[in-house]
């Protein structure tokens, strides 16, 4: 199956991970958390959402992958990154990460971005995350998340 140059990305880092992972592009969307566990048939809380911030003084991007159903408490991000984040524009985003906002893979970047992965994420065998596009999603355990973002695990709400 041809993937998008965008999934290719995120399937060419998969595989220098050693991992059999396999980005699949949807026909709909995957956009939202709920939009991709409508598309896959699975629960909203196995979505790995991936979003990002950007740090208030250093100006860097971090990543934190939630669970679908959660909602990310700023402050306790701000707390373990050590300094204040705000929300970042779909144009930092795009620069940070190499992707759109709505397809961006908790892998596949240029540089590596400090990442902080939601403890309720490792109560499922089986996760979800975006891979590069807005239809784009590949499955993998939460232990395989870890080693792919070299993340913190946290609780993010």
């Amino acid at each position: 199956m041809m993937l998008s140059d965008s999934a290719r990305k995120v399937q060419d880092a998969l595989e220098d991970f050693g991992l059999t992972l396999r980005v699949v592009e949807m026909p709909q969307s995957t956009r939202t958390a709920k939009d991709a566990a409508q598309a896959i048939g699975c629960m909203v809380a196995q979505i790995g959402k991936s979003i990002i911030f950007k740090g208030a003084r250093s100006g860097k991007a971090i990543l934190v992958v939630a669970s679908g159903v959660n909602r990310v408490d700023e402050k306790i991000i701000a707390a373990h990154t050590g300094e204040p984040i705000e929300k970042a524009s779909a144009e930092f985003v795009r620069e940070a990460t190499g992707f759109v906002i709505g397809g961006v893979p908790p892998t596949g970047f240029a540089t590596p971005i400090e990442t902080w992965i939601d403890e309720d994420l490792f109560q499922f065998a089986e996760i979800w995350a975006a891979a590069g596009t807005p239809s784009a999603v590949f499955a993998l355990t939460p232990g395989e998340l870890l080693r792919i973002t070299a993340g913190r695990t946290i609780k993010v709400h």
